[in-house]
């Protein structure tokens, strides 16, 4: 009988939570490009080719220059053109190189993760904004995913040979991402459920830690919020239905929405992934150019290009450590997963 009320009470397994939410925690800071290989393909071409030697004043038609011939004084505005422009052609090809041919032949972490949303039957909403974000469809098109190896491989081979729905969100459709523009309603209940749940997770002042069932509040709060967004989707609220739409031609361009979310919530069909925007992955442009000035300052004030490439690795470092640091408590605050279980 004990069994039997707890299969009951826990019907699904949560490791399939746990997996996806580690996975989304180790794409938190991947980059488009390699930060390391960067900075020594930058130092090979400065010091060892001999590339610095543009940027003197008086610069000869060949990258070296003999012993015993007069090396003039650097001219800072050369310097720091000959850098960048080295720093942002190396980054450039590095970009072209993952996005041609490393993401088409060898592995897209980002499209395997929807892949893996999809496989463990779990569905991820990420709010950049207060009332814009991201929704990952994940649901599973076979109703569950606790299966052994022989079923699992049996699905697959189902959804291989089109025996089965499609794994959109829409019928007959399989996309599974999508830019939503939630209502100020969704988003005031959202709010109300996460500041509900936030002050039953901690406990009184008049009653010891020890004591306070921090599991079971957790549990609880885990399913509200679960149950709550699994309905929204579901179209279980009608007075927070959404709808699913494309987005204008001019709207992909500014990437900006003419309509505003009042009566319904509106996701818009996404095929580029654009959830990745909240990575670093999706922000390769911003960190590229950042990482230039950087290091074209530093080398400015120091006249060390090696001085210079010790401390952008060192300032990558910090960033990553950062960003990986909020990253996890925010996906421990939001998702209410255990921080033992993120590796």
């Amino acid at each position: 009988a004990t069994e039997e009320i707890r299969h009951n009470s826990a019907p699904v397994s949560i490791w399939r939570t746990y997996f996806v939410a580690n996975e989304w925690n180790e794409l938190q800071t991947i980059r488009k490009i390699s930060p390391t290989f960067q900075i020594v393909a930058v130092l090979f071409f400065l010091e060892v080719l001999g590339f610095s030697n543009l940027a003197l004043r008086d610069p000869w038609a060949t990258l070296e220059r003999p012993p015993q011939a007069y090396t003039p004084p650097y001219s800072l505005t050369l310097r720091y053109g000959v850098a960048a422009t080295l720093w942002l052609c190396i980054g450039l090809l590095q970009v072209i190189f993952f996005t041609v041919f490393y993401e088409h032949f060898v592995e897209d972490k980002i499209r395997q993760f929807v892949d893996l949303c999809s496989v463990s039957n779990v569905s991820v909403l990420l709010l950049s904004c207060r009332c814009f974000g991201y929704y990952i469809h994940g649901r599973s098109v076979h109703g569950h995913a606790d299966t052994n190896m022989e079923e699992m491989n049996n699905n697959l081979k189902r959804e291989r040979e089109s025996l089965c729905g499609q794994r959109g969100l829409v019928p007959n459709s399989d996309i599974q991402t999508f830019q939503v523009s939630i209502t100020n309603r969704l988003r005031m209940q959202y709010d109300r459920i996460q500041d509900s749940l936030s002050r039953r997770s901690r406990p009184s002042r008049l009653i010891d830690a020890s004591t306070a069932n921090l599991s079971e509040l957790q549990f609880r709060a885990y399913n509200t919020m679960n149950h709550f967004l699994g309905s929204i989707i579901d179209h279980g609220h009608p007075d927070m239905d959404y709808a699913v739409r494309d987005k204008l031609m001019m709207e992909r361009v500014i990437g900006m929405e003419f309509m505003e979310a009042t009566d319904k919530s509106l996701f818009y069909n996404d095929e580029a992934h654009s959830f990745s925007d909240v990575l670093f992955y999706g922000n390769e442009a911003t960190l590229l150019i950042f990482d230039t000035l950087f290091f074209c300052v530093v080398d400015l004030g120091s006249q060390s290009f090696v001085l210079a490439a010790v401390l952008t690795y060192v300032q990558q470092t910090i960033f990553r450590f950062i960003r990986n640091s909020l990253g996890r408590r925010n996906l421990i605050n939001k998702t209410l997963v255990d921080q033992r279980f993120l590796i």
